[in-house]
């Protein structure tokens, strides 16, 4: 592998290292297909890489799955090979569907399922700031979902679009605790 690929071969292993989505072998397995100009066997990814066929093997099959890297057929050649994809709206669209939208909606069910729980222990102190802590947690996570929403359809988003979902509780809105009132998106 020539310096250029090296790095960024790389560099991309060490982000997707700290990505929380890809091992560091897949970012380097991408790295590798993404600047090279024809797709490579297990066998080709494997030697440049110096990697067992079998651990490639298994990280590709992961790269499929996020879509990161596409099985193409080279005509005369009884191997699978691979090549990185370019689509990088295609990508994201499937790590904010998959990775973090699917996140969000569990928080959202937890939320619900609370809430209804809520139901039997009506007008009690500890029912008012349960249910004042849902609020804020239901409202931060929609606008939250309004931003993943575009991005997942390549759309824009801006801030004024998701200002209407504040991360207050109705008691900080109130003016009890100013420490946290702010729009989503602002710092």
């Amino acid at each position: 592998m020539d310096r250029v690929t090296g790095i960024f071969v790389e560099g991309m292993g060490a982000a997707a290292a700290t990505s929380g989505v890809l091992t560091q072998l897949q970012g380097r397995i991408f790295g590798l297909l993404y600047l090279h100009d024809q797709p490579l066997s297990l066998d080709g990814i494997s030697d440049e890489l110096q990697q067992s066929k079998s651990n490639v093997s298994v990280q590709v099959r992961g790269l499929l799955d996020w879509h990161l890297v596409k099985q193409v057929r080279i005509v005369g050649s009884r191997r699978d090979h691979y090549e990185a994809a370019t689509d990088f709206r295609r990508v994201m669209q499937e790590i904010v569907e998959r990775r973090f939208r699917w996140n969000l909606r569990q928080v959202l069910a937890s939320t619900d399922e609370t809430e209804r729980t809520l139901a039997s222990d009506t007008g009690s102190e500890r029912e008012r700031f349960v249910r004042e802590r849902l609020v804020a947690l239901r409202a931060y996570f929609a606008g939250f979902d309004v931003i993943l929403e575009a991005l997942s359809h390549g759309g824009a988003t801006s801030p004024a679009r998701s200002r209407g979902t504040a991360t207050t509780t109705p008691r900080q809105r109130r003016g009890q605790d100013a420490r946290t009132t702010r729009p989503v998106g602002e710092p």
